[in-house]
């Protein structure tokens, strides 16, 4: 039997699966083209639960194509912040400029147009034609990729071109002409709250269930099949905490690299004696600050604060002195450096405090 003939008898009790258990989102709600694209680009990566919020907070500052075209990059980075994979924000903005300045405006409404914007993939591109305009073609992801090689027992690679060619191949002669958008997002929503990436399925509440053959052959845990993941690289990290007046130093990173072109708490790759010296800090007073960890796809930082109290107030070129409404409001910091947030934040209001009690 092949993949196509072990999906079609799958398609009927998906559907009927998702009209009975979709989750009631924002952008299925309204979906229009640029809603629909604007929530695919923020769920790469992240979970839904954490998206709400941010495509709440998004769409209210940048309600259109235009404005999103036209929005300051800081200004688009401090939206995005927390979400990580910045270059999925700057991708957007790409986009829409090419959407703005180069089609009228005319956001491209099949699969193959959407595939020339900036950032579009085969997945999104999918998965907007189908949701916004109709276009019966797939949209297969991780879940997808996961809960079809589960149903269908597929022991290929799923990082291979091929393996995920075949199965796209496999979705599209199945998929109801009718119901492209509804059959798109009912395996996403099955990967996303029953077959699931992280954890065991939860196979009783699977529409599923009788016709799966990992289930029946006793091989969940065996699929999907993709190679080991390879070891994270370790990197210490001494970040520096300065703080002056209510205020505490900020630095933009570079423009090529991991997180270029946000802001950051100064720091240093290895505990170096002389950073403080070569920023012009070498009589300031310190103090052993939090430590913190982030972990990046293929790196992994371990981080080490160093509070410092600085007598003057020069700072090297291109940083910036930063309160904490500028921190709130203005500058987009990574959440790499969430671990340290605590710790600034009490120093800043203590010394609030202390110029309010001396007023």
């Amino acid at each position: 039997m092949d993949l196509e003939e072990r999906l079609r008898p799958a398609v009927l009790p998906l559907i009927s699966w998702f009209h009975d258990n979709a989750r009631e989102l924002p952008w299925r709600s309204d979906p229009t083209p640029y809603r629909v694209w604007v929530s695919e680009i923020m769920l790469q990566q992240t979970r839904v639960a954490a998206v709400l919020g941010y495509f709440a907070r998004f769409m209210a500052a940048l309600p259109t194509v235009e404005a999103l075209a036209d929005v300051e990059e800081d200004e688009l980075l401090k939206l995005w912040q927390g979400l990580g994979y910045y270059n999925r924000a700057r991708n957007l903005q790409k986009a829409a400029r090419q959407i703005v300045y180069d089609r009228g405006g005319v956001f491209p409404d099949t699969y193959r147009e959407l595939l020339t914007l900036a950032g579009v993939g085969d997945y999104t591109a999918g998965a907007i034609a189908s949701i916004a305009f109709g276009e019966a073609v797939p949209a297969v992801d991780g879940n997808v990729l996961r809960v079809v090689t589960r149903l269908t027992g597929d022991t290929g690679d799923i990082t291979k071109p091929e393996t995920k060619a075949r199965i796209r191949s496999a979705l599209a002669a199945v998929m109801p002409q009718n119901l492209p958008g509804a059959f798109n997002q009912a395996l996403m929503e099955l990967g996303a709250l029953v077959c699931l990436p992280n954890g065991a399925p939860e196979c009783e509440r699977c529409p599923w269930q009788t016709l799966c053959a990992a289930r029946r052959e006793g091989t969940i845990d065996a699929l999907p099949v993709k190679p080991p993941k390879k070891q994270r690289k370790v990197e210490g990290r001494t970040v520096y905490l300065i703080f002056r007046a209510g205020k505490v130093a900020l630095r933009r990173r570079p423009d090529k690299g991991l997180l270029r072109g946000l802001w950051e708490f100064p720091n240093v790759t290895d505990d170096r004696e002389d950073a403080l010296a070569q920023w012009g800090m070498a009589d300031a007073a310190t103090l052993d600050g939090p430590r913190a960890r982030h972990i990046f796809t293929h790196i992994e930082w371990h981080m080490q604060s160093v509070q410092v109290f600085p007598s003057g107030e020069a700072l090297p070129e291109g940083w910036v002195w930063a309160d904490r409404a500028a921190l709130e409001e203005r500058y987009p910091i990574p959440n790499a450096f969430d671990g340290f947030r605590a710790c600034v934040e009490g120093q800043l209001r203590q010394t609030e405090a202390r110029e309010a009690w001396e007023l």
